[in-house]
């Protein structure tokens, strides 16, 4: 393994961990973790406990890895911090500090009952008997036996009020993973492993039939894989007896980062995803080797061997274990459709990074990180997002509060989509699209959406039927969107706008976005039609830098009862 790493990993890898043996443990006080309460950031605590976890991680790796005993001291310190947190709940999801009989059981303590698993199982025999037997009372107090014995935890199974999604795969392979691990009882441990493959049923029923999530790719590599970690210590406890990635639909699961790839770097953004996902390097390994998909590894990703980027230990442990391989880059298809979904993703040459790719969403409005989108699309062109779905804002109590829908990023105004007499898309499944098309011949890929029923009953609409399509026959490719709109009783005003990141500006008839070789020219008839630009300043997002959103907006010159927009989109050259 260590030849496999190379001396420098490990080099750098130990002189991180002699500093942090010698450094003092980030403080978490309660009035930290009062803070998202009081103000709705959730960075303060979080960023603090990720520094713990961190400093943890290397100090085990390295420990692991020399086995010399340096850095078991510095171990020991730092797990007794993390058993004595009141809560290993964050405070977006927990809210107040957990009573002593009653902890909260979410994605960080799910996690965090996994990562002490598994730091037992590297290191346990060079730790202290006391430490370890405090480890197993607060992994059973606070996850396992909450996991077996209650049933408040809305996660745990789909009802008509809520459906499962990500959580419940990170839940679930924690408090599952960590019994498999440290639970001694063979009985008590089948009882868990029964309710976690429950609760996982429910969770594969989240993805279209040919795999997809609405929840996008960046909530693929967190929640299925956290399934594919279950699953592959499930396959080793049982010696292969249960394989949670057997079967065909699995490997379609696995298979949405490829399928969802737009270009080199570049994904569908859809949902609280961002076109710019980091696909962790051992769930690739893990997934291509486990299924046989090579192609998994050729997706760009690279070893990190910098712990910071991971949340949970599994990642950075099967990262050092499993080092991902050089391959050659992934082979993409012209097209790729999911139906229940309603995504269609085509491009225009998949051999030519630089060519030009379309991705377009149906959907209904309450998907699973919902964002009021149904219709949206992006466009890139020289391997660059010209026309952008922006992903997810600045996670806040507001984010994900009643609120949410006034965040752009929510929003439908913070998507290509129309705006119809004023009004923005509602929440809600009923507020949906319907899927009247969607075909791919020689010259050109096509959907055509019924999306009336995304608006509230304001927007007056009897019809907004969206046809989006890439067209092939045209030389350097082109992409036409055209929205066909009807009123139910009077005149009305509407609206077709598309959202970017880049500069934008108008010249006569068309608006050219971008630059030439990385950019889009936006034909118009501005005879028709009146061209405006709404730009928004540093909009928060997490996890990614603040973000200039331009809202180019196409109105019609005259009102009337129905009408029709072509917007005509090709590179800039």
């Amino acid at each position: 393994m260590k030849d496999r790493l190379g001396a420098d990993v490990l080099t750098g890898l130990v002189g991180q961990a002699e500093a942090d043996a010698v450094a003092d443990v980030p403080a978490l006080p309660a009035r930290l973790y009062r803070e998202f309460a009081e103000t709705g950031r959730r960075e303060g605590y979080e960023d603090a406990q990720r520094a713990r976890r961190s400093m943890l991680y290397r100090l085990v790796l390295a420990e692991w890895l020399t086995g010399e005993g340096r850095f078991v001291a510095a171990i020991e310190s730092v797990i007794w911090a993390r058993l004595e947190e009141t809560n290993w709940a964050w405070p977006a999801h927990a809210r107040e500090l957990d009573r002593f009989d009653r902890p909260t059981l979410d994605l960080a303590a799910a996690m965090t009952a996994l990562d002490l698993a598994e730091i037992d199982y590297l290191v346990g025999d060079q730790l202290s008997a006391n430490l370890r037997d405090r480890v197993r009372v607060e992994v059973e107090r606070r996850v396992v036996g909450p996991f077996l014995n209650r049933n408040d935890h809305w996660w745990l199974h789909t009802t008509p009020q809520k459906q499962v999604n990500n959580w419940t795969a990170v839940c679930v392979a924690g408090a599952v993973g960590a019994a498999l691990y440290l639970e001694t009882d063979m009985g008590r441990l089948a009882e868990i492993v029964t309710r976690g493959l429950h609760s996982l049923a429910d969770y594969l029923e989240t993805f279209d039939r040919e795999g997809g999530s609405s929840e996008g790719p960046d909530y693929w590599t967190y929640g299925f894989g956290n399934y594919a970690v279950l699953a592959h210590l499930l396959h080793e406890r049982t010696g292969g007896a249960i394989d949670l990635l057997d079967g065909d639909f699995i490997r379609d699961i696995a298979q949405f980062p490829l399928r969802t790839m737009l270009t080199e770097g570049v994904w569908v953004s859809f949902s609280d995803s961002d076109h710019n996902p980091s696909f962790h390097p051992g769930l690739l390994s893990l997934l291509a080797k486990h299924l046989d998909l090579p192609g998994l590894l050729g997706l760009g990703m690279q070893n990190d061997f910098g712990v910071e980027v991971f949340n949970q230990f599994v990642w950075p442990l099967r990262q050092f274990a499993w080092p991902l391989a050089k391959a050659e880059p992934a082979t993409l298809g012209l097209q790729d459709w999911y139906d229940e979904m309603g995504w269609m993703i085509s491009r225009l040459d998949p051999n030519d990074p630089n060519s030009l790719r379309l991705a377009a969403k149906g959907g209904h409005n309450d998907e699973m990180h919902n964002q009021n989108d149904v219709g949206s699309f992006m466009v890139v062109a020289g391997g660059k997002v010209v026309l952008t779905d922006p992903g997810r804002g600045r996670y806040s109590k507001a984010y994900f509060g009643p609120d949410r829908y006034q965040n752009i990023f929510a929003s439908s105004l913070g998507h290509s989509v129309p705006v119809v007499n004023g009004e923005a898309q509602a929440e809600g499944r009923a507020h949906a699209a319907k899927v009247l098309e969607h075909g791919h011949d020689v010259a050109e890929d096509r959907l055509v959406l019924e999306m009336a029923a995304a608006y509230p009953a304001e927007a007056d609409l009897s019809q907004l039927q969206r046809t989006v399509a890439l067209k092939r026959d045209v030389p350097g490719g082109a992409v036409r969107l055209e929205d066909r709109y009807a009123f139910k009783s009077a005149e009305g005003e509407f609206q077709s706008v598309l959202v970017t990141s880049l500069s934008a500006r108008a010249e006569g008839d068309a608006v050219l976005v971008g630059e030439a070789g990385a950019g889009a020219r936006i034909g118009f008839d501005a005879g028709a039609l009146e061209v405006a630009f709404d730009v928004r300043k540093a909009q928060e997002k997490q996890y990614q830098p603040a973000v200039d959103l331009t809202r180019i907006v196409f109105t019609p010159r005259r009102r009337s009862r129905e009408g029709r927009v072509v917007l005509d989109i090709s590179p800039l050259t």
